[in-house]
């Protein structure tokens, strides 16, 4: 089983830092940096890591649709965090024949871009119950991993 994390050109490194934590605390065997997301070492992404980057292997990559073709040949599963007209509540995920899977998160402002989303195994989404309709794309990643990885341990 492995389960791995793309962060496609995410801006802040505060967030690249604590997806690297959370990625860590929730059993992510790799994290690929996509397009103009911040590697380590950067002083603003170690800070927020604390050593996760120094841990955790991670790849960077330039193309996402080329990264998403290959992992899927690997037989990677994709999931995409994403509100749109194709996305189902995260809890509904069924991943009971998947081992390996792959977690995409939405860049800061746009979030997992429409074509991107049709690249996608399943569109899932966190359900929001107050006014604001998203969340910091760090939190929302670690919601979405911590529900994935406990997902495939069952």
């Amino acid at each position: 089983m492995s389960f791995y994390l793309i962060l496609p050109n995410i801006r802040s490194c505060h967030n690249v830092g604590a997806m690297f934590r959370t990625a860590d605390a929730c059993g992510v065997d790799k994290l690929f940096l996509v397009g103009y997301t911040a590697t380590p070492p950067k002083p603003q992404i170690d800070k927020v890591a604390l050593g996760a980057e120094t841990w955790i292997p991670w790849e960077h990559k330039k193309d996402l649709k080329k990264l998403i073709t290959s992992l899927k040949k690997k037989g990677f599963f994709v999931v995409g965090l994403e509100k749109n007209e194709r996305s189902v509540d995260i809890a509904e995920l069924d991943l009971q024949t998947q081992k390996n899977v792959v977690l995409i998160v939405g860049n800061e402002v746009e979030g997992v871009e429409e074509d991107i989303s049709k690249l996608c195994d399943a569109v899932v989404h966190i359900p929001m119950y107050g006014k604001k309709e998203s969340l910091n794309v760090s939190v929302a990643a670690g919601i979405g991993m911590y529900v994935i990885k406990n997902k495939l341990l069952k």
